[in-house]
């Protein structure tokens, strides 16, 4: 059975049981009838995937692989923060009339910095330096800038990449680890779905800087089930669990910036049912 669901329902079954709710308190998000949206949460919830024995989709019900792979580019790759770039509709209900979402992923992953070979920006400092500096402990990537946070339609949740080289013995390959850290996370609507992406991340990365995907360590400061997500959650880690699907990336692409959604593909990958207009708190 998938790896990956057992470590969802391990979570969320330690979150329902052992976490702390904030019913009563003053909190941000609320729902669209103007409710507060309180939740049961767990502090410091950290989660392994080993990318190199499976790919780490639950199959409690289906993650949407490859528009979460679309989201994934258009902050990395295309460095945007206007929705009009972007084919899903995730980021509707942050963005002004123009479209943009202020200064937020995209916008600070394109900003330039000065370093060894002249002007880069945060994605383009990761590929050089796991390509000529891989034992470097200083390959990360940060999109929390306290300076331009007054400027973000929403402060990033899922805000940095902390890479790690490893030379496992007898392979010729290097072995290409990460640290996703996540300040806050609606378990139900986006744990796998961050999950999934940043694992496509690190498998294009992996191959165009010639390396082997190790593990992708995710770490969430704030890891919270909403009150009106209890029930489908409690439904939902009673399912079926199914082998984890395979995943396949285009070996001709050896550019990042040349990598679209076309160039994955998912198979085998047998889910229970979606769960339909999940309730989400804004």
């Amino acid at each position: 059975m998938s790896q990956a669901d057992k470590i969802f329902v391990a979570m969320c079954k330690d979150i329902l049981e052992n976490g702390t709710s904030t019913e009563g308190e003053l909190v941000r998000p609320h729902w669209e009838d103007g409710s507060s949206a309180y939740t049961i949460k767990k502090f410091g919830v950290v989660n392994r995937y080993d990318l190199s024995k499976e790919f780490p989709a639950i199959t409690l019900r289906k993650t949407a692989i490859k528009t979460a792979t679309e989201e994934i580019l258009w902050i990395w790759q295309r460095k945007s923060n206007n929705i009009h770039d972007l084919k899903s509709t995730v980021w509707d209900e942050w963005a002004d009339p123009d479209g943009s979402i202020g200064k937020a992923y995209g916008y600070q992953m394109a900003k330039k910095h000065q370093y060894k070979e002249g002007m880069m920006d945060q994605v383009d400092r990761v590929i050089y330096d796991l390509k000529h500096n891989p034992f470097s402990r200083r390959i990360l990537t940060n999109m929390y800038v306290h300076e331009d946070l007054h400027e973000m339609n929403l402060y990033p949740c899922a805000y940095s990449m902390t890479f790690n080289v490893t030379q496992k013995p007898g392979e010729d390959k290097l072995t290409l680890n990460a640290v996703l850290n996540q300040r806050s996370q609606d378990v139900l609507a986006a744990n796998n779905w961050n999950v999934c992406q940043y694992a496509v991340l690190m498998h294009m990365l992996a191959q165009v800087c010639d390396m082997q995907v190790g593990e992708l360590v995710h770490v969430i400061a704030d890891a919270h089930i909403y009150d009106r997500h209890v029930p489908l959650v409690q439904e939902l880690i009673t399912r079926e669990q199914h082998p984890a699907p395979k995943f396949w990336l285009n070996p001709e692409i050896r550019d990042f910036y040349q990598f679209t959604t076309d160039d994955i593909k998912i198979t085998d990958y047998v889910t229970g049912p979606q769960i339909k207009d999940i309730p989400i708190a804004v």
